[in-house]
């Protein structure tokens, strides 16, 4: 897309675009209503650029863009996405000492077709990083909130005891990884993400000088669309718990596990709502949110906004307004 074309296709002021992306190492993914594109800066400077066409579930299957549903969908797409984009952009940035593929990865490999297994590893990748997640958030503190059971039966101070301990996790697992060094860089490449994208809603000619300007904070990205889960199973779990007491901590825990396809769900329409809507209201959903964005944005270089603003370009949209929110 020529910068001309770009001109032309700025929005109006105040323009809210379903665009959005993800930090990779030395990257950015960005996905429009119709394309996904990722874009990584290699070794030598260069940009590296895979493009492809999105094909959405809820096209063949109109039941899995249903609200609620659509949020469960969605994550999961999003998961799987951004792992596949995240090993595409470490390809290039190879470790000094290459292991050689196991005995299982080149039997599955030889089984299966390089493509097929590579999806296999993606998908494991995906169920892994889903379990320790659920592990840390949800497992965690239902286990370590049973420790006040020794001091009061009280199933409320039970209750407040796990909910604080998801919210101390939380906080404190964005706060370690920021202080991780390459994180670091990933973190910047979020926030030149987050610039850019702020910058195309303004109507603003998509330039360097432009972006860097733009706040690095985003009511729509996914550390906000974390915590709002976070947030809404303490809700859930609280009112289900007190209607349905259940003291065993590994029961309470499944529970948690049959509660979460709701919790994402239910997340995934508030923060949809949010995103459409200005008011006192919206700013107290989405201020807890954009303080934990402390932890996973930084201030880009130019050369990250260059990476953010070419991804961007290449999912935008052919008509004006295709990709409102």
């Amino acid at each position: 897309m020529s910068q001309q074309d770009n001109q032309n296709q700025r929005p109006a002021q105040g323009f809210k675009t379903m665009c959005g992306g993800q930090a990779l190492i030395e990257g950015i993914m960005m996905r429009g209503p119709k394309k996904q594109a990722i874009v990584v800066r290699g070794p030598g400077g260069e940009l590296e650029i895979q493009e492809k066409e999105l094909k959405l579930l809820k096209e063949r299957y109109p039941v899995l863009g249903l609200p609620l549903i659509r949020g469960l969908v969605t994550f999961g797409d999003s998961m799987y996405n951004g792992v596949t984009a995240l090993m595409y952009s470490a390809q290039f940035f190879p470790e000094e000492e290459e292991e050689e593929p196991s005995k299982f990865e080149t039997w599955l490999s030889g089984r299966l077709g390089s493509e097929r297994a590579g999806a296999f590893f993606t998908g494991l990748a995906v169920f892994l990083g889903m379990a320790i997640s659920v592990g840390l958030f949800f497992l965690l503190p239902t286990l370590l909130g049973s420790a006040v059971m020794v001091v009061t039966p009280s199933m409320l101070a039970r209750n407040l005891a796990e909910s604080l301990l998801k919210i101390l996790i939380f906080v404190a697992y964005l706060a370690l990884c920021s202080r991780m060094g390459e994180m670091r860089r990933v973190f910047s490449y979020h926030g030149a993400e987050h610039k850019t994208i702020f910058c195309y809603e303004a109507g603003l000619p998509l330039t360097v000088e432009n972006v860097r300007k733009q706040p690095r904070h985003h009511p729509r990205c996914g550390t906000s669309f974390l915590f709002m889960v976070i947030a809404i199973s303490i809700l859930v779990s609280t009112v289900i718990f007190a209607i349905w007491p259940v003291s065993n901590p590994i029961l309470r825990f499944l529970a948690h596990l049959a509660m979460l396809p709701l919790v994402v769900g239910v997340s995934y329409e508030v923060n949809r709502w949010a995103g459409r809507h200005d008011g006192g209201i919206t700013r107290l959903f989405i201020a807890p949110g954009l303080w934990l964005q402390n932890f996973t944005t930084f201030e880009p270089d130019d050369g990250m906004i260059e990476v953010g603003i070419r991804a961007l370009e290449l999912v935008l949209p052919e008509e004006r307004g295709e990709d409102a929110w």
